[in-house]
């Protein structure tokens, strides 16, 4: 993985990307109970970190990219129970058998899914839970992201859904779509062109000021050997 596709966007990541329902973290509860070590592998943000910091659990949150894991300081301040790690999901840098349950939001296709399982089973051992989660949004590229990270890795995970509609101002819209890895930022040609089209979009889509989009969170999970 090019581990600095998100330089530059993560200030816009932190404020505009969607986060994810109490009910699907609920959920997971009942597979990781408090007590669980866990490890966020591609924390980015802390999108899904912070719900885990927030509920007390002991976690390590891993992120190679430099101005992500700046985001990621500033979102896990509150919360000692939370490290932060430096590493790749192929190299997470923890010690063998430290945590109990690995997890990963919006980032399983970013790893090779190979190498993943290795470091999955040395960091928690054999049987380890795995958890990823896709927040999906109807038409868009997670569909295919999901489907072939998931399969790649998993061989017969759980699969549960969640609703979970966003909701946009112009604003917000624009630095979600600035804190997208394919998208150019200020300094790249067609920056300009790009952004009169994510307008002309808004303006197309949007009703009273406001852009909805449907998504669906679905958590995949699986004990590995």
């Amino acid at each position: 993985m090019n581990t600095e596709l998100f330089t530059g966007k993560a200030e816009a990541y932190a404020k505009a990307r969607p986060g994810y329902p109490e009910e699907m973290m609920d959920y997971i509860a009942t597979l990781a109970p408090l007590g669980t070590v866990v490890a966020d592998i591609g924390a980015g943000t802390g999108k899904l970190t912070v719900m885990f910091a927030g509920r007390g659990y002991e976690l390590f949150a891993v992120e190679p990219n430099a101005d992500m894991r700046g985001q990621l300081a500033l979102t896990l301040a509150p919360f000692p129970n939370a490290k932060i790690i430096e590493g790749t999901a192929e190299n997470t840098t923890l010690p063998d058998r430290s945590v109990d349950a690995i997890v990963c939001a919006q980032a399983l296709h970013w790893f090779d899914p190979a190498a993943f399982r290795e470091e999955c089973i040395r960091i928690g051992g054999p049987g380890v839970l795995v958890i990823a989660v896709y927040s999906i949004t109807t038409g868009g590229k997670g569909v295919t992201y999901s489907k072939e990270s998931t399969k790649a890795f998993f061989k017969r995970p759980e699969v549960k859904e969640f609703p979970n509609p966003s909701f946009f101002s112009r604003e917000s819209w624009l630095q979600y779509m600035a804190s997208r890895s394919t998208d150019p930022l200020p300094t790249d040609e067609g920056y300009e062109a790009h952004i009169a089209e994510m307008n002309a979009t808004f303006d197309r889509d949007s009703t009273d000021g406001i852009l909805r989009q449907d998504a669906v969170a679905k958590v995949f999970s699986e004990r590995i050997e």
